[in-house]
């Protein structure tokens, strides 16, 4: 009996690692309420993957452009959110690899949900988005193409998620 318990216990401890995403388990919980995972997801990790080897995939940055220009993703799109347009995407392929980040994930999963209505075939929102990649010590980049600590992160509230870089929020 004792070792079913024990082999429950492991099985739900592995499981429960493998389904997290993210590094910090309490910014995995609040992914976890705030996005409905009804798109592609990729991690952070598999993004940066991807990227390594296919010199074609398209980020794109669904975030406000004042964010945007604080900081983004090297060669990112920016499309925004509020006021997003497919014009905006016209001149990707519709089947290009399209991978979508915001801040956190919720604005680029809405953006993502919206091209795949729209016939993209390729397109993904990355999990934890700009936070995470800057959290794992990715590279972001100013409107220079100058390498930047600089990110925008929202608002007060929002960029405790933000661990790492300097925090911008004008």
């Amino acid at each position: 009996m004792k070792s079913i318990l024990t082999f429950i216990f492991f099985s739900l401890l592995i499981s429960s690692c493998a389904a997290q995403k993210v590094q910090s388990g309490a910014y995995n919980t609040m992914l976890k309420s705030v996005l409905k995972n009804d798109v592609p997801e990729l991690t952070v990790q598999q993004a940066d993957s991807i990227k390594q080897v296919n010199p074609n995939v398209v980020f794109i940055d669904t975030r406000e452009k004042r964010e945007y220009e604080v900081s983004h993703l090297k060669n990112a799109v920016w499309v925004g959110y509020d006021d997003f347009d497919l014009a905006r995407v016209q001149e990707i392929d519709e089947n290009t690899k399209i991978i979508a980040y915001c801040s956190v994930g919720a604005r680029s999963e809405n953006i993502t949900r919206q091209l795949i209505e729209a016939g993209y075939t390729d397109v993904s929102n990355m999990y934890g988005s700009i936070f995470e990649w800057v959290n794992e010590g990715k590279p972001v980049y100013n409107l220079e193409g100058e390498e930047t600590m600089r990110v925008h992160a929202y608002s007060k509230s929002w960029g405790v998620w933000l661990k790492k870089g300097e925090k911008v929020y004008d």
